[in-house]
């Protein structure tokens, strides 16, 4: 092991870490699409709040011209922050997978499981079919990250290296 002599300003050279295998580069280009489709998801449900309002109004015939308006705007809302948190994880944790820290792949399984469970819950909910339609593109996206993040060759570029 390389040792500096006393008092000279000299670093400890660094350890190389290896290229990311092709399963981690796919797995790091589907987190990429992901927060495409995250912020592209924040158009569509803007641009279909028209046809949410009306599924709204389908399921809730009681509600008020007012309670729908009120609302619209909280889904509209909803829709830019929700995109724009998850583009921020997507890109965050795709950028540390592509440096092998296993946290992010981790978390993002994680989040991939929770998002799980709110497409399913998204799929029950009175909103315009294309954006159930993009909940889904999106989660594909997920879907693809997960799986290849998890191959063996993935798996050995997360351990620490000595």
């Amino acid at each position: 092991m390389y040792q500096p002599y006393p008092g000279s300003d000299t670093q400890l050279p660094e350890t190389q870490r290896r290229p990311a295998p092709a399963s981690v580069r796919t797995a790091v280009n589907a987190m990429y699409a992901g927060a495409v489709t995250s912020l592209l998801g924040i158009g569509i449900g803007i641009l279909t709040i028209s046809d949410t309002r009306t599924a709204i109004a389908r399921r809730s015939p009681d509600m008020t011209a007012s309670q729908l308006s009120s609302t619209q705007h909280v889904l509209i809302a909803g829709f830019v922050a929700g995109g724009v948190i998850a583009a921020v994880a997507w890109i965050v944790l795709a950028r540390a997978c592509q440096r092998g820290h296993n946290w992010a792949r981790i978390t993002g399984t994680v989040l991939f499981a929770l998002a799980t469970v709110d497409t399913f819950i998204g799929l029950t909910t009175p909103i315009a079919a294309v954006v159930r339609i993009w909940a889904v593109v999106t989660w594909l996206a997920g879907l693809a990250a997960v799986v290849f993040l998890w191959r063996r060759d993935s798996s050995s570029y997360f351990r620490p290296q000595a």
